[in-house]
This record gives C-alpha cells, sequence and structure tokens, in this order.
C-alpha cells in the first residue's frame, strides 16, 4: 500500500488552522493530501474531562460516577463536560448550521451516556447487581466520547474547506456486538479508497477485550499502531506539538537541543519508561515486528523531516541521543536479613504490591538482603504500598524517598570510557549520585539523585555528552 496513517494528538487537535495547514495540506508543499488515515485524539483536556486528570488525579464524570455517592456531583460534571464540547464547537464552526449539527451529533452521545450512567446507577441500588462489575464499561464508553467528538468535527471542517474527508468511527456506538480490535479496524476500513479519501478515525476503538482495560490512556495509539499493521501502512507518522529532542528545552535552552533526525525503537521503548511516550512500548511492538517505520513530526513545522523510528537503526558513531528524566519519583527500599538465597519470593510479592496500587516502576536495584524499586507515584499511593509491606515483612526495615532520574539514552552507546565520563559531569557540578545502573545492551544509562539535583543534571549531562551543533558527532571526547 501507498499510503501512511498518521495520529494527531489532543494539544494539536485544539490548533484547527494549523492542523489544515501544516499537516493536511503540507504547508501547501504537496499537491497530493489523500493516501493518508488520520487517527484523532479527543481535544486538549477533554479524556481529563472524561475520565480524571491525568496529571493530579481529579476525578471527572467517571472518577466521580465510580467513587462518589453523591448523584449531583457526577451530573454537574457532565454539564461542564457539555458546556466544555459546545463551546469548542462553537469556536470552530461559529453561529453556523454546520455547528448546529456538530451540537447535535454530540448532544446525542452525551445524553446516551448520561441515561446510561442513571439507569445503572439505579439498577445496582438492587442487592443482586454490583456496580463495581460494570466500571470497566463504563470507563470505555465515556473514553470514546472524546475521540467521536474530535473526529466528527475535523471530518466536517475539512468537508467544509473542500476536502473529501471520511469520518470512520470505530467507538462501536450502540452496536449489537463486540469483534476484537483487529477485526473491527478491517471491517471499518474494508471498501476505502486511499486515493481519493482522507480518512479520520476515532482514537478510541470498541472492541470485545474493551482498549483500556489493557491500555488504559494509551489506547489512542493502539489504535493508530493497529490500523498501520492491519491495512499495510508505508509509514506510521504521530504529529506533536514539539520535536523529539536531545533534552527539554526549557531546562537547557532552545538554542542548545537539537531535533533527533533518527533513532530506533528501543530509545522510545526507554523514553515511554520515563513517562516521555514518543509511542506506548505495546503500539511500537506491533510498527516493529511489522516493519513500519514510525515518524515523530512538529505539528507547527512542517517543512521538518521529524524523527524517523525504525528496528534496524544504529547511530553510524557510538554516542547519547537524548539526556531524559523523571521527577517524583520515590525509593521504596526493603532490607531483609532473612532475603539472602529467596530473593525472587521477596521481588515477587513487592512487585504484586505495587502493581495493585497501579504505581509504575521505573527501575529497580537488588543485592544480597535489599530490594530497591523506583517508582513513579503520589506520595499517597507510596504510603499505602509501604504499609503493605510492612505488615507482610514485619522483621524488614523499610525505607522510602523522593527522588528523580536521569538518564542518557542513545541506539548504541558503546563508548569506553562514557560512564566514567558521565559520572565524572555530574560530581563537577556537585551532584551526589544516590544509586546508578547501565545494562548490557547499552542504551541507556541511569541515575537517581536528590530531587532537587534534576534541572542541573540534565543540564550537565547535556553540556558533556551532546554536541550542540552537531549530532552526528554528540559526546565528548572520552
Amino acid at each position: 500500500m501507498n499510503h501512511t496513517v498518521e495520529k494527531i494528538g489532543g494539544t494539536s487537535m485544539s490548533e484547527y488552522s494549523a492542523v489544515r495547514d501544516n499537516v493536511i495540506l503540507k504547508g501547501n508543499n504537496s499537491n497530493d493530501i489523500y493516501n493518508r488515515v488520520f487517527v484523532v485524539s479527543a481535544y486538549g483536556g477533554m479524556t481529563d474531562l472524561l475520565l480524571e486528570n491525568k496529571s493530579n488525579g481529579k476525578p471527572g464524570v467517571y472518577g466521580l460516577f465510580a467513587n462518589t455517592s453523591n448523584d449531583d456531583e457526577w451530573h454537574e460534571a457532565f454539564e461542564t463536560l457539555r458546556d466544555k464540547m459546545f463551546a469548542i464547537n462553537l469556536k470552530l464552526f461559529g453561529e453556523t448550521e454546520l455547528g448546529r449539527q456538530a451540537d447535535e451529533f454530540i448532544s446525542g452521545r452525551l445524553s446516551d451516556a448520561e441515561r446510561v450512567l442513571t439507569d445503572l446507577q439505579r439498577l445496582c441500588q438492587h442487592g443482586h447487581f454490583e456496580l463495581q462489575a460494570h466500571l470497566f464499561t463504563v470507563r470505555e464508553m465515556l473514553a470514546s466520547i472524546g475521540e467521536a467528538h474530535s473526529a466528527w468535527n475535523m471530518a466536517h471542517l475539512l468537508q467544509r474547506d473542500g476536502i473529501n474527508a471520511r469520518f470512520i468511527d470505530l467507538s462501536g456506538w450502540q452496536a449489537e456486538g463486540a469483534e476484537n480490535l483487529d477485526t473491527m479496524i478491517s471491517q471499518s476500513f474494508a471498501g476505502v479508497n486511499y486515493d481519493t479519501e482522507l480518512l479520520i478515525a476515532t482514537g478510541y476503538t470498541h472492541c470485545d477485550n474493551g482498549l483500556m482495560a489493557s491500555f488504559d490512556r494509551g489506547y489512542s495509539e493502539m489504535t493508530f499502531s493497529r490500523i498501520a499493521v492491519i491495512t499495510g501502512a508505508r509509514e506510521a507518522i504521530i504529529h506533536k506539538e514539539y520535536h523529539l529532542s536531545s533534552a527539554d528545552p526549557r531546562l537547557v535552552g532552545a538554542d542548545k537541543v537539537v531535533p533527533i533526525g533518527r533513532t530506533n525503537y528501543d530509545v522510545a521503548d526507554q523514553l515511554a519508561n520515563l513517562g516521555m511516550e514518543a509511542i506506548h512500548p505495546r503500539a511500537a511492538k506491533g510498527l516493529r515486528q511489522a516493519d513500519i517505520p514510525l515518524r515523530v513530526m512538529n505539528t507547527f513545522e512542517p517543512e521538518h523531516s521529524g524523527t524517523l523510528i525504525t528496528g534496524d537503526y544504529v547511530s553510524d558513531t557510538p554516542r547519547v541521543e537524548i539526556i531524559a528524566g523523571r521527577r517524583r519519583v520515590y525509593s521504596i527500599e526493603l532490607f531483609d536479613q532473612d532475603m539472602m538465597g529467596n530473593i525472587d519470593s521477596y521481588d515477587s510479592a513487592i512487585l504484586k504490591t505495587i502493581a495493585r496500587y497501579k504505581a509504575h516502576v521505573v527501575s529497580k536495584d537488588i543485592n544480597a538482603n535489599t530490594i530497591t524499586h523506583y517508582v513513579a507515584a503520589n506520595l499517597k499511593t507510596v504510603n499505602r504500598i509501604r504499609r503493605v509491606l510492612e505488615e507482610a515483612y514485619p522483621d524488614a526495615e523499610i525505607n522510602t524517598r523522593k527522588v528523580a532520574v536521569v538518564s542518557a539514552i542513545g541506539s548504541d552507546m558503546k563508548v569506553p570510557g562514557m560512564l566514567a565520563k558521565t559520572v565524572s559531569a555530574l560530581s563537577e557540578v556537585n551532584i551526589s549520585i544516590l544509586a546508578m545502573h547501565q545494562s548490557i545492551r547499552q542504551v541507556d544509562m541511569q541515575f537517581i539523585l536528590n530531587e532537587d539535583d534534576y534541572d542541573l543534571a540534565v543540564q550537565s549531562l547535556h553540556r558533556c555528552l551532546i554536541e550542540v551543533h552537531d549530532h552526528g558527532d554528540a559526546i565528548c571526547a572520552a
């Protein structure tokens, strides 16, 4: 096939004119705007209102429905959601007939969903029905509304602007049954004409196993990946509001970072582990196995070729490509003299506890009698994990502390003296390393630091390991 499958994130979706001009029309640099499928996310902040805030956990409609006995709270959240969606429609369409149709479309989805929640709540007042058993389905239903809203709008705005766009609704709204993910996509794309239609698909796909049950908020990237694989795309493209760069420009300066021209899926996985996803690892796996290259592009710089990610790429010269990291990480250290010879049992039990509270393990250290897990979670969750472990291991010594993780990442970092050079760079700015890790695969080095040292560590490592003006030679002389 000659088509591409392209994903547009929520922040970019909120800027329709920029997306139309820079992404759809390619900055007027191409006469061929077809042979493309666009998988769109909900508008920025909309999934937070539908489910919960991804950053601070503030409950949206789903969170209030699932965890409160006060009916008024989730109904009020629904009204706030409805007002926000109508406000977006007014901004995009104005007071026009097409705007009225947009309101009518999303109003129908919202009314159906609110009625379902009200009926379910009433049903679960009966002793034979438990609300908990239905919450996964509720979460899936609510999540689908955000993508249906943005995809319908995008398709009809493009039609208004003279482009033959087609709305592909994968949400399965009012479907009689659920197919598996691949079948749902195959059926929805049967009969499309890539040469003459610009296809706008929802980022959420309704399927029998539930997309969110497996991927939670990464569901739109799974939809994107599977569409690319199943339809045999020649390339998968993600449009973001920034370049995939050598470091955070807010920390090291926009004039010092450089966009990464090429890298591989190993590097993408390391970034995902630090919460800086170029793409969800499970989504990347499908593209990698199908040998489909992934390109990450900046929505607002259509002339830039972006970052090309492939499975077999290795840099011509071994080097560090990216300095990345994660603040607000907690170490959970468990020391027990009885651990010697029984480490697997301890580690398995600790990981089950961490998974129970849905904390993400960024890294871990093990020695003869101590296991330390570095988890991305809030303090409340960490304290819950600690209490469970204290009950399970009353003779153990358990310590927690707030730390940061800084990582040097590259497709090939097999450079003699690289680790020593990196440690020296941190030492020169008086940063104490609490723990460190480098795997035999040599695609990343991780350093556990005091959180207050995070910014300085990123700046120091970027200065030492990445040449500003020539990324091809972006390492300090060893």
